[in-house]
């Protein structure tokens, strides 16, 4: 079932917007044409706000017990897995990765590691070749410059290296934990199964301003958005690392859409569509890097507002028609599909906000302040349930400040990815620029000389992995 091919932009669907706005203030009146904007913006935002709430409720209530449940079904269930990541110029965190992914806890008959070079230009391939050389389980695939499709074609071309009952997909900057494939592969006893999400932490938190901030928002993103999509609609989404798809699933549905910029969010729906679900599991943990500056958050941030509005533009009608998903199923993806258009309206409430405050639209002041208290107090009710639950220092608090620049950042990132796609102008898969500062993993005794590993800070005790990068651990202090 691969996505049919349809046009990138809508310019006259953008057009006709902006049409409609001017004949409906021509007819009715400036004032009066702000006061009904004003009002469905309400609405939204008041829809929102609900669901930020139940789902900081729900994650209030059940997630940290089920952080802390007992390990069911990680021995029982052991099919033939296998890992595949893709790597474009990682030399500097490609060996933490491949460490870990060595240290996975699974049968070694039945786990197979497939890493692509993807046509890097540093050292990642001879890193790579060098890993391989001394570790049979590992098999590295070298793509030539220029072979297209990004991440989904350099997994779709790994596919044809593996015969295996479940992919796992990790991306090159993402360390999982020893027990996370177990955790992940025990959901695919259920026939109805069709994909699995864990739960990424992000491990470089203190490396800068931004960092902590992608920390804090991590920690809402998983332990209460993810949660809540989990604990109340059954509907989280494969999140295109640290996730899990059953390859029969897969390749009926033709592999990952190359024409996409966010496979995870066009990969989750077709799933759905199909009649399989997805589930998560917060107990299953991979440590990723956070974007360390403003310049990679807004290259990284565009791209995921890029390919998920794309995402609602395509597939909206679809699931709509679809039998196998409820009403109230198809209202909330409807909203999960819009998330990256709501900081573009935030915008708009705000400008809103701003033209009545210079007497500019007949608006009570009562009229707009649900614009204002909606826009902030349903994320931050997220923020704090997940600094709450992931149990960060106090001091963290303060974090929740970062937010206010980085939603203001947010706003404009949404709005002009919003205005390129509908205007159909060209954008193709862009990867995240690493740092590498940061790994959880220690050099093991067996590490080619080739592909040295960036050893975790001095401080941290021999054998353990730091559960929060956000704050010094007490060890560091």
């Amino acid at each position: 079932m691969a996505q049919p091919d349809r046009p990138e932009g809508r310019p006259l669907v953008l057009a006709g917007y902006a049409v409609a706005f001017a004949a409906a203030a021509v007819l009715f009146g400036f004032d009066r044409t702000l006061g009904v904007v004003a009002g469905a913006l309400n609405v939204v935002f008041g829809i929102y706000f609900c669901r930020h709430l139940a789902f900081a409720v729900a994650a209030a209530r059940w997630a940290e017990r089920d952080l802390l449940a007992a390990d069911v079904g990680l021995d029982t269930y052991t099919p033939p897995v296998a890992v595949l990541v893709g790597c474009k110029n990682e030399e500097l965190v490609v060996d933490g990765m491949v460490s870990a992914l060595l240290a996975l806890d699974y049968p070694a008959d039945r786990l197979t590691l497939v890493v692509v070079d993807d046509g890097s230009d540093d050292a990642t391939g001879p890193k790579l070749d060098a890993w391989a050389a001394q570790e049979p389980r590992l098999r590295v695939l070298h793509r030539a410059p220029g072979a297209g499709g990004g991440k989904s074609g350099a997994l779709n071309e790994a596919l044809g290296l593996v015969d295996a009952e479940i992919v796992l997909v990790f991306d090159a900057d993402h360390e999982p934990e020893p027990s996370s494939l177990r955790r992940l592969v025990r959901h695919f006893r259920d026939p109805v199964v069709g994909a699995v999400m864990g739960r990424c932490v992000i491990r470089n938190g203190k490396d800068s301003t931004m960092a902590g901030t992608v920390f804090v928002d991590y920690l809402s993103g998983y332990l209460v958005n993810e949660y809540g999509r989990q604990a109340l609609f059954e509907l989280p989404a494969y999140g295109g690392a640290n996730c899990a798809v059953r390859m029969s699933t897969l390749r009926a549905l033709g592999g990952w859409n190359p024409e996409t910029v966010t496979e995870d969010t066009d990969l989750t729906l077709r799933v759905l569509m199909a009649g399989q679900r997805v589930r998560y599991d917060v107990s299953a943990i991979d440590f990723e890097e956070a974007v360390v500056s403003a310049q990679r958050f807004w290259k990284q941030r565009y791209r995921w507002a890029r390919g998920h509005q794309k995402c609602l533009r395509d597939y909206w009608w679809p699931l709509m028609r679809t039998p196998y998903l409820s009403p109230v199923e198809k209202v909330e993806t409807s909203l999960f599909l819009a998330v990256y258009h709501v900081p573009m309206l935030s915008g708009l409430g705000l400008l809103l906000t701003v033209l009545r405050a210079f007497g500019v639209g007949d608006l009570p002041v009562i009229g707009l302040l649900p614009l204002s208290m909606l826009l902030f107090i349903g994320p931050l009710a997220e923020l704090c349930v997940g600094l709450l639950v992931g149990r960060v220092e106090r001091r963290s608090a303060w974090r929740l400040l970062g937010f206010l620049p980085a939603f203001a950042l947010s706003i404009w990132i949404t709005s002009r990815a919003y205005v390129d796609g509908m205007l159909g102008r060209p954008y193709s898969w862009v990867k995240t620029t690493r740092s590498g500062a940061t790994s959880t993993v220690r050099p093991a005794a067996h590490v080619p000389v080739a592909a040295p590993v960036t050893a975790v800070p001095a401080t941290a005790p021999a054998g353990t992995r730091p559960r929060s990068f956000a704050v010094p651990s007490a060890e560091e202090r």
